[in-house]
C-alpha cells in the first residue's frame, strides 16, 4: 500500500493546575480558538474545544505524523504560555501534569461534540473530579486516588 492513512479520534481532557478557575468567560472563547489553532498546526483536525473555568476537552482526529503525548505537550506548552502573555491577571497560570485522552469511534463523533458543548450546562450538576472518574471508569482505566488530582 504505497499510501499511509490514519483516522484516531481522541477525547482530550486536561485541568488547571490544582483546578484552580484561571480560565474566565472573557478568556475561555480565546483560549479554545487557540487550543484548535495548535491542533491544527500540528496537522490534527480539531472537532471541538469546550470547558470551563477549571478545565478543557478537545476532540481531535490525532494526525499520524505526532504521537499523542507529542500533541499534548504542544497543546499544554504554547497554550499555558499564551495565556500568561494575553492576561495579566493569569500569571500564574498553569496546567495540571497529568491528562486523559480517551478514543472516539466515528459513529459516536457527534455525541461527543455535543457533550462537549454542553460543558457549563453540565457543570452546574457534577464536578470536574466527578466527570473525570466517570470517563475513567467508563474506560475500564484503573486509577488510584492519590494519583489522579496532582
Amino acid at each position: 500500500m504505497p499510501q499511509s492513512l490514519s483516522q484516531v479520534i481522541i477525547h482530550i481532557i486536561f485541568s488547571t493546575k490544582n483546578r484552580e478557575p484561571w480560565i474566565d468567560a472573557e478568556v475561555r472563547p480565546r483560549l479554545h480558538a487557540y487550543l484548535a489553532t495548535i491542533g491544527r498546526d500540528n496537522g490534527c483536525e480539531v472537532y471541538r474545544v469546550g470547558g470551563v473555568e477549571d478545565h478543557v476537552h478537545i476532540i481531535a482526529s490525532l494526525s499520524r505524523t505526532i504521537t499523542q503525548a507529542q500533541l499534548l505537550e504542544e497543546l499544554k506548552k504554547h497554550s499555558s504560555r499564551w495565556i500568561k502573555e494575553i492576561a495579566s491577571q493569569c500569571a500564574g497560570f498553569s496546567w495540571q501534569r497529568g491528562y486523559g485522552a480517551f478514543s472516539v469511534s466515528k459513529s459516536q463523533l457527534d455525541a461527543t461534540i455535543r457533550y462537549v458543548e454542553g460543558q457549563e450546562e453540565h457543570h452546574r450538576k457534577i464536578s470536574f473530579q466527578e466527570e473525570y472518574r466517570r470517563f475513567l471508569n467508563k474506560h475500564g482505566i484503573a486509577f488510584d486516588e492519590r494519583y489522579v488530582w496532582d
